[in-house]
């Protein structure tokens, strides 16, 4: 069977996180021939992979979402819409019942320049349209500028030439999701569409807060990401979400109940065991562990500023912030910066790291994102039988105190940006020895009870087992042909 996995600013550019599930997922599964299909920000990043990809991994296909070839008029192309094509469009810019298919033949049957069809009379009357009707009360050539920004990814990504494959399995909605809609559209593929985080809501996240956004365009963006979404949700044959209250949103966000599933993440425990102590120069102190990517996300800066007054009451603390600092040089320099001002003792920043190497010699582990899934490095924790300090976002609540089961604390929860919690939380487990091997065991059995790579395993086996039951006959048959060929 062959699966394309569609992924957005993830594998296998990045490490951690979404790419280290999806690169764990390949892996898993080596009966299965997989295919990539990135969503990336420009053809300067082509190529540059964090991962070495596994023997499985035939093909990658890049999408670039700032391109440089979008506005190319050497192509042949309709300069009107017919009544049919430009109904799409118009139900597409008005979000009232859209013709999704519509618009993907549309850019899969005509040559398209998107900067002719953005600057053209077709968009240009859609958008009026949808001003008089939503938003007649301010300034027409503002709106029709933010329609075309918005719409030129979209279209970028619906101009993607879609590898074919028996099964797409989109690891978010937004524009991946969009993706797998397309696969299924074109070769009647299955398409399984697995949320991490909840796109539409980290989206929605992100512009409130953004600056340079007014207020209602603020409402417009978020609405497009909820109606690529929804798509996504309305097409997709199964849903999976990685815990309880994701599963939760995504129903409350438009999708069918009967498509989702939860389906947790899974770590292979057995590669943390037997780890080593800690190296003789570190004995001495009392270690506090990092996994992570230094990036905003992740909220560094709060964890120094927590860590520099715990420090000043527990003197044998130790910092160890592990991971790459690649992905938003400005954020780590400002890092950086921040230790050498504020002149902390014992912050470690070590670059990319083999957890294995690293894990054993910590007392507890730390977490201090603003937003998260069901964290990776929470789980490594618990294989250690490391207890953890986490923020109290995404699934980490679950994963600290529990969910369906009575073990106890695995470590502290704290709020987000909150310096006092978090350094309390340092103090509390640097003093409490017992504490810390208590909470650390508990995590161990929470993880082998059902977070394992077998976990997941099963879980995906199942699904995967499915679609390929489902494929049509003649799917079948042309798979059956191009395996015989490959063996001539």
């Amino acid at each position: 069977m062959r699966i394309c996995i569609i992924a957005e600013g993830s594998y296998p550019y990045v490490v951690g996180g979404v790419s280290g599930w999806i690169h764990s997922m390949i892996k898993t599964f080596p009966e299965y021939e997989f295919v990539l299909l990135t969503i990336i920000a420009n053809r300067g990043m082509s190529g540059k992979f964090a991962y070495e990809l596994p023997e499985n991994v035939t093909e990658v296909h890049e999408l670039y979402m700032e391109d440089a070839d979008w506005g190319t008029v050497n192509k042949r192309h309709k300069k009107r819409l017919n009544l049919k094509e430009y109904h799409a469009l118009r139900s597409l810019v008005l979000d009232h019942e859209v013709e999704w298919d519509a618009m993907f033949d549309f850019f899969r049957d005509n040559t398209v320049s998107i900067n002719e069809l953005l600057m053209g009379e077709d968009f240009y009357h859609a958008v009026l349209d949808c001003y008089n009707l939503k938003y007649p009360d301010i300034v027409f050539s503002d709106f029709l500028w933010t329609m075309r920004s918005m719409y030129l990814p979209l279209f970028l990504a619906m101009s993607m030439e879609i590898p074919e494959a028996d099964v797409y399995h989109a690891v978010a909605t937004g524009y991946a999701g969009l993706l797998g809609c397309m696969g299924k559209h074109f070769y009647k593929g299955q398409f399984i569409l697995s949320e991490h985080g909840i796109y539409t809501r980290e989206r929605e996240e992100e512009l409130i807060k953004a600056e340079w956004v007014q207020l209602l365009y603020k409402k417009i963006w978020i609405q497009q990401f909820k109606k690529m979404s929804q798509v996504a949700y309305d097409k997709a044959d199964i849903v999976t979400s990685l815990y309880q209250h994701a599963r939760e949103l995504q129903i409350e966000l438009g999708c069918p109940p009967e498509k989702t599933m939860i389906t947790p993440n899974g770590i292979d425990y057995r590669k943390l065991e037997d780890l080593p102590g800690v190296p003789p120069e570190h004995e001495g102190y009392i270690h506090i562990g990092a996994i992570l990517r230094v990036a905003p996300i992740k909220d560094v800066k709060t964890m120094i500023q927590a860590f520099a007054y715990a420090k000043k009451r527990c003197p044998k603390l130790k910092l160890w912030i592990m991971g790459p600092y690649d992905e938003d040089p400005d954020y780590a320099a400002e890092c950086f910066k921040m230790v050498e001002i504020m002149e902390i003792p014992d912050i470690e920043f070590t670059g990319r790291i083999q957890v294995a190497d690293y894990l054993g010699w910590m007392d507890m582990t730390i977490l201090t994102s603003i937003s998260e899934g069901q964290p990776l490095t929470i789980l490594e924790s618990f294989a250690a039988r490391v207890p953890v300090i986490a923020t109290d976002v995404g699934n980490c609540r679950g994963l600290l105190y529990g969910e369906d089961d009575t073990y106890g604390k695995a470590g502290v929860l704290t709020h987000i940006m909150n310096i006092e919690e978090i350094a309390n939380a340092m103090v509390y487990l640097a003093e409490n020895v017992l504490v810390r091997k208590t909470m650390g065991e508990v995590g161990y059995q929470r993880l082998m009870r059902k977070y394992k790579i077998e976990d997941m395993k099963e879980k995906y086996g199942r699904i995967y087992q499915t679609a390929e039951q489902r494929m049509n006959p003649a799917q079948e048959e042309k798979r059956e042909k191009d395996r015989a060929a490959i063996l001539r």
